[in-house]
């Protein structure tokens, strides 16, 4: 019966379309997916020259100005096959892509996840979120819950500002841009204080979404933040 249904409905590539033997990737788009599999920054999830044996180490950005979170991980470089899959997620209303992202993103969180922590999605504004159908972040967060046992604060932040883009804005610019966007939701205080807390989002560029977002969060005193991205955009202005 799967053969006969592969070869009337064929399983297709989810980043090009191509027809494949099973679901996700085909080989080409797989190899274009610029997994963050070797060193990486321990705060931020930048991948770092060197071997995976010298972590955990830090990179220039984080030595200067440490971010307000602890640990951070980033599947992938925001480039190639994966950034475009993080696009048609987020703007082409993919979303059947987020199990498959998901996965990937819970591999990269592996130290991070365990079955006390709560993740906490990093919010839309509800124009945006109405506006879209869903948030991205939940969407990954979902998927990483599901197979990590860990459970889902889905209002634990709320936006309570709608920011514009941060496009090509500079590092300062962005932080400015996101400033007391954020608070974090009372009714869910009880729930996050004394945890360990892990902030999902789609893409980690300057960091400055991340930023505001922990800032809110440590104000029902949460055990521990750390931050997982499904992309790092490694050279952020």
């Amino acid at each position: 019966m799967k053969t006969a249904l592969a070869m009337i409905f064929p399983h297709r590539c989810a980043g090009c379309g191509a027809v494949t033997e099973t679901e996700g990737l085909c080989a080409p788009c797989w190899a274009d997916v610029p997994f963050i599999a070797g060193l990486s920054c321990d705060r931020c999830g930048a991948p770092l020259p060197g071997d995976a044996a010298e972590a955990p180490a830090l990179c220039d950005q984080c030595l200067d100005a440490p971010p307000p979170w602890a640990r951070g991980r980033a599947a992938a470089r925001y480039d190639g096959t994966a950034r475009k899959l993080v696009l048609a997620l987020k703007h082409g209303d993919r979303t059947e892509l987020a199990p498959l992202l998901g996965a990937w993103l819970r591999q990269a969180g592996d130290e991070l996840l365990d079955g006390d922590t709560i993740l906490v999605p990093v919010p839309l504004h509800w124009t945006r979120r109405l506006r879209r159908g869903f948030n991205q972040a939940a969407l990954l967060a979902r998927e990483v819950a599901r197979r990590s046992g860990a459970s889902v604060a889905w209002e634990g932040l709320v936006r309570v500002r709608r920011t514009p883009p941060q496009g090509r804005r500079s590092r300062e610019e962005r932080a400015g841009n996101v400033a007391g966007a954020f608070r974090a939701d009372p009714r869910w205080a009880p729930v996050l204080a004394g945890r360990r807390v892990v902030l999902v989002d789609d893409v980690l560029a300057s960091g400055s979404t991340m930023a505001a977002a922990a800032r809110a969060l440590s104000s029902v005193g949460p055990e521990e933040i750390s931050v997982l991205a499904l992309a790092r955009v490694a050279d952020a202005p």
